[in-house]
């Protein structure tokens, strides 16, 4: 066996905390908003978030290491490439928005983030959230997700993350329901017109990443309308028995090992 020196002992914990850190959003955020987000782009933000506190009253400066990021994601060290990549994917980050829709059926765009400072020498990243996401971030009572960062670090689908935290907002219920034009327009998947690519390229990867990486089982149903596919059930899971918790666990560290 491979035995670390102290410092990288130190360093594995505390990314295997980190990676355990919680994410917590309104459902709200999660189920009535519409945004299209990279794969990294959305794993930057969910780690953002897990950095807030449940006591936090006002959103922070949130600082993360770069290397210590790709790390978290199990990422190979490109060392200045990495310092290129991620200031390119949070330039893009910070020009995109999100629609949400009000209480009174309106819809609004927030930015995500406001800010990004970067230095290059101890390569140190500091965000600043858009200040108008405090009502679906911070002291949330009820109506609200939450559920382990680990969970989406090992996903290689940008809808795999988006469809497990809509599931994960309706675990509670078992259940939910869409109409199939609907919920391609929420994840942004409009692209694939045809039923079948829409399986094939984004509901069957989704379900398998969910399914084997997570901590719910997801299994769906179609509904046709005559000859057109029309709506679609989602049965969701919790998986209560600790031994698929055990190899759900097992296969997210065999992709994103230290």
């Amino acid at each position: 066996m491979v035995q670390l020196k102290d410092n990288e002992k130190s360093l594995h914990v505390e990314i295997q905390n980190i990676r355990n850190y919680k994410v917590i959003k309104s459902n709200d955020l999660i189920q009535k908003s519409r945004f299209q987000l990279s794969l990294q782009e959305q794993k930057i933000i969910l780690y953002l978030i897990s950095k807030i506190k449940p006591e936090d009253m006002e959103l922070k400066e949130y600082v993360f290491e770069i290397n210590g990021f790709f790390r978290l994601c199990g990422l190979v060290d490109g060392g200045g490439e990495n310092y290129k990549y991620i200031k390119q994917t949070l330039k893009e980050l910070r020009d995109k928005s999100i629609w949400v829709t009000l209480d009174d059926g309106s819809e609004t765009t927030m930015a995500w983030i406001n800010s990004i400072t970067m230095n290059k020498r101890s390569g140190a990243v500091k965000i600043n959230i858009d200040e108008r996401m405090k009502p679906y971030l911070l002291q949330l009572q009820e109506r609200f997700t939450s559920y382990e960062l680990l969970y989406t670090l090992a996903m290689r689908s940008q809808y795999s993350i988006r469809l497990y935290e809509l599931f994960k907002s309706y675990e509670w219920r078992r259940r939910c329901k869409f109409d199939i034009d609907e919920l391609k327009t929420i994840i942004f998947a409009n692209k694939y017109i045809r039923f079948p690519d829409f399986k094939r390229k984004v509901l069957d990867i989704a379900m398998r990443e969910i399914n084997d990486l997570t901590d719910i089982g997801v299994e769906y149903v179609i509904m046709k309308n005559g000859r057109r596919y029309g709506g679609i059930e989602f049965l969701i899971r919790t998986k209560t028995n600790l031994d698929e918790r055990l190899k759900a666990w097992g296969k997210i560290d065999e992709i994103i090992k230290l």
